[in-house]
C-alpha cells in the first residue's frame, strides 16, 4: 500500500480530534460567558454539564483507543506491513470512531454508543493481530 493510502485514515482521525477540540473549547467558552461556571472552577476538575460535558467526554475519549491505533499504523508503516486488509481495518476503525463521536455528542444513547465502541475495539484488535502475524510469521 502507498504511504498516502496508509496515512489518510490517520488524517481523518486527527481531523475528528481537532473538530471535537474546537467544539469543546467553544462550548466551554459559552458556559463561562453565560456565567454558569468560571475558568477557576473548571481548573479544579471537570465540572462541565450537558452538551459541554458530552463534547468534552467525546474529545477525551479520542486519547484512549485511538492512541493504540496511531501506534499500530506507525509501526505497520515503518515495517512495511500495512497491506490492503490493514488499511481496510484502519478505515473501519475510523468510521466507528466517527459514528461513536456522533452518538456521544448527539443523542448519547449508551445502547448505541457502547456497541460502536466495541466494534472499534475489535477492529483495532484485528489490526494488531494482523500486524503481529505479519511480523512474527511472515518470511
Amino acid at each position: 500500500m502507498t504511504v498516502p493510502a496508509i496515512l489518510l485514515p490517520v488524517f481523518v482521525e486527527i481531523a475528528l480530534i481537532f473538530v471535537l477540540l474546537f467544539w469543546m473549547a467553544a462550548a466551554r467558552q459559552i458556559v463561562v460567558r453565560r456565567g454558569e461556571l468560571t475558568y477557576q472552577d473548571a481548573a479544579l476538575g471537570y465540572p462541565w454539564t450537558g452538551r459541554t460535558a458530552q463534547v468534552t467526554n467525546a474529545f477525551n475519549n479520542q486519547f484512549q483507543l485511538p492512541t493504540l491505533f496511531f501506534v499500530a499504523v506507525v509501526l505497520a508503516l515503518i515495517t512495511h506491513k500495512a497491506d490492503f486488509v490493514f488499511v481496510v481495518l484502519e478505515w473501519l476503525f475510523v468510521a466507528f470512531r466517527i459514528l461513536h463521536a456522533a452518538v456521544h455528542t448527539g443523542p448519547n444513547i449508551v445502547r448505541v454508543r457502547g456497541p460502536l465502541w466495541g466494534l472499534s475495539s475489535f477492529t483495532l484488535l484485528a489490526m494488531w493481530v494482523l500486524f503481529a502475524v505479519h511480523i512474527l510469521f511472515a518470511g
